[in-house]
């Protein structure tokens, strides 16, 4: 999974590194970062764990998705991402990594706030792949406040529509026509279980993933189909410089026991062990990725 040189490291040094971040209008673009994430593309080797799979993953455009869509390829699925318009040359540099790993990558621009949008996602799955074995609900929308009163209510709602109407128009279009042995992975965060005042719109859609997906594991198992959950800590995604605050982006992660923030590199396993066989007696399970800092 990791090359030579990245085994046997520190981990609370291994990805150490920092520099001026520019700031980002509130929808980031990995390609304008000064400060570049690690996906993987350097290190992530495949074994065929996902071969013969088709997987869509939203957010896949960068971040955390661009990551999961780089080590699902290299598994052998063929992947469909969605992100919004504007993050298209975002994209296609996803694309060029999941072409490269000798599989199929294609894209469908949009929000995922429509519920028609998102059942045209999974139609497209369908169409271009004749099935769908991984659905990744990834896309998510969070902002930096001071407190409750700083929060308008405009937000609010869209940051529910994306992280958590999304989710459930997705999961609902998907699971009846998805095969015996699909899966289903939604991304919460540590913010489901420790959240901040400044977060308070995001941490609530957190813990209503949480919920959703703990319910939603206990009737899908009767098809055939898994349901986890993977709980992030800080990581270093386009997410950073546009929804935080300058001077708090340089501290980012600094908080957790290991002292540093995730690179998306370090997600990406856990999505391909939830989406194989390996993980066939995990259903309903919130699985941390959280630098150290216990989840209660």
């Amino acid at each position: 999974m990791a090359s030579d040189q990245m085994t046997q490291q520190d981990p609370r040094t291994q990805f150490k590194g920092s520099s001026a971040e520019p700031e980002q209008e509130e929808i980031g673009h990995e390609s304008r970062m000064a400060r570049k994430p690690d996906y993987g593309l350097e290190t992530y080797r495949g074994s065929g764990r996902l071969a013969g799979k088709a997987a869509l993953i939203t957010g896949g455009d960068s971040g955390i998705g661009r990551a999961v869509a780089l080590a699902f390829a290299r598994e052998g699925a063929d992947v469909l991402i969605a992100h919004l318009p504007e993050e298209e040359e975002d994209a296609q540099e996803t694309l060029r990594a999941v072409r490269e790993a000798g599989r199929r990558g294609l894209n469908a621009p949009g929000d995922i706030r429509e519920e028609a949008y998102c059942g045209a996602l999974i139609q497209r799955a369908f169409d271009e792949f004749g099935h769908l074995d991984v659905l990744v609900n990834n896309a998510a929308y969070q902002m930096s406040h001071e407190g409750i009163a700083d929060l308008p209510a405009e937000e609010f709602d869209r940051t529910f529509r994306t992280n958590v109407y999304a989710m459930y128009y997705l999961c609902k279009a998907a699971l009846p026509r998805m095969r015996e042995g699909g899966t289903i992975i939604n991304t919460a965060s540590i913010q489901a279980y420790k959240p901040t005042p400044a977060l308070l719109a995001y941490a609530a859609t957190k813990g209503a993933i949480v919920t959703f997906s703990k319910a939603l594991a206990q009737d899908a198992i009767t098809r055939g189909i898994r349901v986890n959950v993977v709980a992030p800590g800080p990581v270093w995604t386009p997410l950073m410089p546009a929804t935080t605050p300058p001077e708090q982006v340089a501290q980012h992660g600094s908080s957790t026991p290991i002292g540093r923030t995730a690179q998306p590199a370090e997600l990406a396993p856990v999505y391909v062990f939830l989406a194989s066989q390996e993980s066939s007696y995990v259903i309903g399970e919130v699985i941390g990725v959280t630098g150290g800092t216990p989840l209660p």
